[in-house]
């Protein structure tokens, strides 16, 4: 059949009209309150061997993207998106590509209890209810016991930002030790001369609540000396090496570890950049960069794990290698054969915030906020989803009230890591006032 110059002319109009709409579409807005409302997402354990959470997403970027953007939304950091994409721009990504969210994770090696922080990972595995120390009177002094709880039953996770190569985080295992709400920060000297050399001017003390205190608004109190787990005043630094030591959250992201987190909570920062795990009879690798160059080299690290593991019939030791050469964060298999998990589909963790076009598609409703019932005035808590580790479904919120706003515990120690049978018992802490200033590092 022919067509007419009549009937290609009109074509090519239509299409030239549509090219139009398309680049006039207006870009995506991501906004604080979206954030701020964000579902926090809870975890099964998984049983046994197990030891991978969550599932993988995929996502198509629109105008006005940022992976950084995407990535807190989503529970992740931009870092962690561009690692699972080829080192994509974290600033502006190809619109209309379809990317690959890394929301599955194998757990670290060690005893799942209380806090655990990965520093090559930069993500934070909170295993939830989690023990906590007990203390009995003796001679007129507060001691502290054995850690006794409940086990844990989910686990929730957040990705972090750390300490710079010259301010390394360190290796060690501590006790939450205190509450603070709006910390003040007196910043210690070796850090007022870094900034008065870097700006020309600096403060001595930066109080709390101000838009530039580097703490943001709510800090866990370790027992590691100068160190501690809080928010933040650029939530962009998540996922980066710009801290002084301590760990950064997103602000929404403390704010839930923080009302769920009883002093006396133990914890611990690990360094694991190769990460093995179990889902079934199926085995998989999970590789980060070594941030702090603490091994000679990533893959005779690897091979080392297999040997201690003794999984040396179980490993395809080219797919290690690109595993190892890839670096994606991306949980792979690592068995002979293919993937037995490749091409099954999994539902998105959570519904993304809707554009601000009236004329593009509306997205399902962010989840309302729970009614917190913590003492003080602490805000209330993002509802918490749980999330199966295979289906990707959400099933109904959790129904937890928060932690106590401003709690402290002076007498608290550095805890050894736990593990093995924990008995239950009653060990709540009543909340009182903590004084709110922090003279540690940021």
């Amino acid at each position: 059949m022919k067509i007419t110059r009549l009937q290609g002319w009109i074509a090519g109009c239509v299409a030239l009209a549509l090219l139009c709409l398309v680049s006039a579409a207006p870009a995506r807005t991501w906004s604080e309150t979206a954030f701020e409302n964000r579902p926090l997402v809870d975890y099964p354990l998984p049983p046994g061997r197990n030891a991978i959470i969550g599932s993988l997403t995929t996502y198509t970027v629109e105008k006005g993207d940022t992976l950084l953007d995407i990535g807190r939304w989503y529970g992740l950091s931009g870092k962690e998106i561009s690692d699972a994409n080829g080192h994509m721009d974290w600033w502006a990504p190809p619109v209309g590509r379809q990317i690959i969210l890394p929301t599955e994770h194998i757990l670290p090696a060690g005893p799942r209890v209380g806090i655990v922080m990965n520093i090559p990972e930069m993500r934070i595995y909170y295993y939830y209810p989690s023990p906590v120390a007990g203390h009995h009177r003796a001679g007129g002094k507060l001691v502290k016991t054995s850690y006794r709880g409940p086990s844990p039953h989910v686990v929730y996770t957040f990705p972090v930002g750390l300490g710079r190569y010259d301010w390394k985080t360190p290796i060690s295992g501590w006790t939450v030790t205190g509450k603070l709400v709006n910390p003040t920060w007196v910043v210690p000297e070796d850090i007022y001369e870094e900034h008065l050399e870097r700006d020309g001017y600096a403060e001595h003390v930066i109080p709390g609540g101000e838009d530039d205190n580097p703490l943001g608004h709510y800090k866990l109190v370790l027992s590691l000396p100068e160190y501690g787990i809080h928010g933040t005043d650029v939530p962009w630094g998540v996922g980066m090496n710009v801290s002084h030591g301590c760990i950064r959250l997103y602000p929404e992201d403390i704010k839930a570890l923080f009302m769920k987190t009883p002093v006396g909570t133990p914890g611990r920062f690990v360094y694991q950049p190769v990460k093995f795990g179990w889902r079934g009879d199926a085995l998989y690798v999970e590789v980060h960069d070594d941030i702090y160059g603490v091994f000679p080299g990533l893959w005779n690290h690897a091979l080392q794990m297999v040997q201690q593991l003794n999984l040396q019939g179980d490993v395809d030791l080219q797919k290690l290698q690109q595993a190892v050469e890839a670096r994606s964060g991306v949980p792979t298999y690592v068995m002979t054969g293919p993937d037995p998990s490749a091409g099954v589909e999994s539902a998105g963790m959570a519904p993304l915030p809707p554009p601000s076009a009236p004329e593009a598609p509306s997205a399902p409703p962010i989840p309302a906020m729970a009614t917190g019932t913590g003492g003080g005035d602490a805000p209330p808590l993002p509802m918490a989803v749980s999330k199966s580790p295979d289906s990707g479904e959400l099933s109904a919120p959790s129904d937890e009230s928060p932690a106590g706003t401003a709690v402290s515990d002076p007498d608290a120690t550095t805890d050894p890591d736990s593990g093995g049978a924990i008995s239950p018992t009653d060990s709540s802490t009543a909340p009182h006032d903590s004084v709110s200033t922090d003279h540690g590092i940021e």
